[in-house]
């Protein structure tokens, strides 16, 4: 199957809009704690059975983007996105009809099962196209899609809400939405399928493709390199520190300032989580295009060594500055962002971009990890300590400073980072070879 090639004249702009309406589309899962309360009211489920969608999802979005990577190479951004769109959208419809009968299995088979392989087969897709695109600002040219993962959610949310006060919070009005998600996501989707275009060329310069050069690892041998695995402890850690705050974010902010004199609201709460989701979004776009500036490894020190800072002045200061909580928390959520948006570029600078979707693919299993780790080391330490007896700010302590030994691992690795060994790099004319392959006779 070959992948539609730009035609002459093609502007490479197009491209980045086409990534956003996937990226802005399954981006919803980040707002899947909207369905949380009604359905455990509907279906009579505890909060840690209302999460397993959510926690199937991010585990299948991390396996099926380490298993589909090379799919995704070989067949081209628009058979993915078309996966990505069957997938999702599926995995709606599917979880209408369990909403609809009362089979909560159902919806953890299509929101966690299918629609999780939507979300890795769809994330990945214009990865390797972006860079091939953008050369000259591989950094901002995938900050802009991955922007929309994070964002995907200041829709997502209040519009959910706003079908499940229409719809009805029973059974049958979250089938209703969930029926709706499916089909507009699928509408949405559709026209990043109609958009997207691959160069003529192995890569394209500033003004369109060109000839083929530097550094190329394939995706088999990048797993087998040391730097492919310091890059996953970097990945992992940051996401693990900062998901750690994002899942629990509303009743921790909560907790931590319960026994001051100006406790925090429900709605107040509510407010922290979204300044939390713009945070996350504007660091997509914001550091990742600064990496270019300065360069990966070194705002992989910033991610690192500042947010283990913003997690110490939390943990010290505790509940004596509300301020100072959020600008921290926002300030290590941004990071978190602009380190999924920066990784595609990190890779690509070690590994070439011959088959860099493939390898950000299998890294993003880092993801999976600290999509379990994160909450798990949060909620299970604030558990404990609440039967001790201990309540407030001193529920969190302990972990964060484990969130800043983390960090400090990550550091350590980020440092360890270096040029790939040549006996790694593929043939020049091997890769010639494959993109002449994927080349159709004339372009679509």
């Amino acid at each position: 199957m070959s992948p539609p090639v730009a035609p002459a004249g093609w502007s490479r702009w197009l491209v980045p809009p086409a990534a956003l309406s996937v990226h802005l589309s399954i981006g919803q899962a980040y707002a899947w704690s909207v369905f949380k309360p009604p359905l455990e009211s509907a279906l009579g489920l505890s909060g840690t059975q209302s999460a397993l969608p959510f926690q199937l999802a991010i585990v299948m979005l991390g396996l099926s983007a380490a298993f589909g990577g090379t799919l995704v190479e070989r067949n081209g951004p628009r058979w993915a996105m078309t996966v990505a769109l069957v997938c999702f959208s599926s995995g709606f419809l599917i979880s209408a009809l369990g909403a609809a009968t009362e089979q909560y299995w159902l919806i953890v088979l299509g929101y966690g099962f299918v629609g999780g392989i939507g979300l890795g087969i769809g994330y990945i897709s214009p990865v390797s196209t972006l860079i091939k695109w953008f050369p000259d600002r591989p950094g901002m040219a995938t900050g802009i899609a991955i922007m929309g993962f994070g964002g995907g959610a200041l829709i997502a949310s209040p519009w959910s809400a706003q079908m499940l006060e229409s719809f009805g919070s029973d059974s049958s009005g979250i089938a209703v939405a969930f029926l709706v998600h499916g089909l507009s996501y699928a509408v949405f989707m559709t026209l990043g399928v109609l958009l997207v275009r691959v160069p003529r060329g192995a890569r394209p310069t500033a003004a369109g493709p060109g000839a083929a050069g530097g550094v190329q690892v394939s995706a088999s041998s990048a797993v087998r390199t040391p730097q492919f695995w310091c890059l996953w402890v970097v990945l992992c850690m940051n996401v693990t520190a900062g998901i750690g705050i994002l899942e629990k974010a509303a009743p921790m902010i909560k907790d931590f300032f319960a026994d001051t004199s100006t406790p925090v609201s429900v709605s107040a709460a509510a407010g922290f989580v979204a300044l939390l989701s713009a945070a996350n979004m504007a660091g997509r776009i914001g550091w990742s295009s600064t990496s270019d500036l300065i360069g990966r490894k070194n705002i992989y020190r910033v991610y690192l060594g500042v947010g283990a800072l913003m997690y110490a002045l939390i943990a010290l200061i505790g509940d004596s500055s509300k301020p100072l909580f959020v600008l921290c928390a926002l300030v290590i959520l941004s990071f978190y962002g602009g380190s999924f948006a920066t990784i595609p570029a990190y890779l690509k600078d070690l590994f070439g971009t011959y088959q860099v979707g493939a390898i950000h693919g299998r890294l993003l299993t880092a993801w999976s990890t600290a999509g379990v780790l994160g909450p798990l080391i949060v909620n299970w330490i604030a558990d404990r300590q609440e039967e001790a007896g201990k309540h407030g700010s001193s529920l969190y302590t302990l972990s964060l400073f484990i969130m800043i030994g983390l960090l400090a691992v990550g550091f350590v690795a980020n440092e360890l980072v270096r040029p790939v060994h040549a006996r790694h790099h593929i043939p020049a004319q091997r890769e010639a070879a494959d993109v002449e392959r994927q080349q159709p006779e004339s372009a679509a």
